[in-house]
């Protein structure tokens, strides 16, 4: 027959008794060993940072609980008996575990950066910044193994075991250290030859009579194009014949020429320079709404991850990803290094 269930008041019982059975054996191991390792009582107890008297208890209810003597004790000295040399060989290897743990711990915070991190990132911001940067943080730091998730959907860290996540756009989540890298900066962009057959709009309000590219989240919600008008925030959501999930496809359909549409400048900056792409009511860009470095805590972080924060810090801020600069630049006439 298997076993039956203890009722209720009996599974109490046992989990208590196992309990402190647990608890007393664990203080009274530690006791032990510590006794061992600086050959007496008194040296034990400072080590530990307890009272001599608590030394002994301890490792006089193990002696119970064993139903063995562990040490022969006198006024001048404590040696182990040979019951005590057989356990205190039975529990080194545990022992030796447990500090090899500590110490693999103390190196994942001092040591050579090492382990796995999983990184989460936007779908377009990932493709084209993040993404193209691992390969030299690889050779820098070959023993640290990457995972890159790309989703437009909010970060959830400990269900998806994120260790850093890329976002765009305000951050409001208090829970989290957002560190901002680059501005975020939102600007309406179409081609030459669109404009050139269609018009340059010169209101928000002449946006209704052009084709626009829309942008559709994770959530499935389309992307509302935001304006500042008298310095005040004015989101427009435009009828667009064509909606992509896809941030890359919506840049595809404009420089095919195909609509007018609102991209970040990591995605445009490019095209500004080369006049692939021309800028649309640039006196109503928004501000800017940030690109952020995301983790959930700066304590006891371990190295691999205080390395990737700093390495992609100062590698993203050093692109030039500000496409309004790009825009006055070219239209002071001087070049935009």
């Amino acid at each position: 027959m298997g076993n039956m269930p203890l009722p209720p008041s009996l599974a109490a019982e046992h989990n208590d008794a196992l309990a402190s059975s647990f608890a007393t054996t664990y203080a009274g191991v530690v006791a032990f060993i510590a006794v061992v390792h600086e050959g007496s009582f008194a040296r034990a107890a400072e080590r530990l940072g307890i009272g001599r008297s608590a030394v002994s208890r301890s490792v006089q209810k193990l002696e119970t609980q064993l139903d063995t003597r562990l040490f022969q004790r006198t006024t001048r000295s404590t040696t182990l008996t040979a019951e005590g040399e057989l356990f205190f060989e039975n529990c080194r290897p545990g022992v030796d575990r447990i500090l090899q743990s500590v110490e693999e711990m103390h190196e994942l915070r001092t040591g050579i950066p090492r382990g796995s991190l999983r990184i989460s990132s936007t779908v377009g911001f990932g493709r084209r910044i993040v993404a193209p940067l691992l390969k030299d943080f690889h050779l820098q730091y070959p023993d640290i193994t990457l995972d890159l998730i790309l989703d437009d959907r909010p970060t959830d860290f400990t269900s998806d075991r994120i260790d850093v996540a890329f976002r765009n756009g305000r951050m409001d989540d208090s829970q989290i250290v957002a560190k901002k890298l680059v501005p975020m900066q939102m600007l309406l962009c179409a081609t030459p030859d669109y404009l050139r057959r269609h018009g340059t709009p010169r209101t928000i309000g002449e946006l209704a009579g052009h084709a626009c590219v829309n942008f559709r989240f994770a959530s499935g919600r389309i992307f509302e194009w935001e304006f500042k008008v008298d310095g005040l925030v004015q989101k427009h959501l435009p009828k667009g014949w064509l909606c992509f999930n896809d941030a890359d496809l919506v840049l595809q359909s404009v420089l095919n020429g195909e609509g007018i549409a609102q991209m970040a400048g990591y995605q445009i900056g490019e095209h500004l320079r080369s006049g692939r792409l021309q800028a649309v009511l640039p006196q109503h860009a928004p501000d800017d709404r940030g690109h952020y470095l995301c983790y959930l805590s700066r304590h006891h972080m371990p190295m691999r991850t205080r390395v990737f924060i700093d390495y992609m810090t100062e590698r993203i801020r050093a692109l030039d990803l500000h496409c309004l600069d790009v825009l006055l630049g070219s239209q002071a006439g001087v070049p935009h290094e």
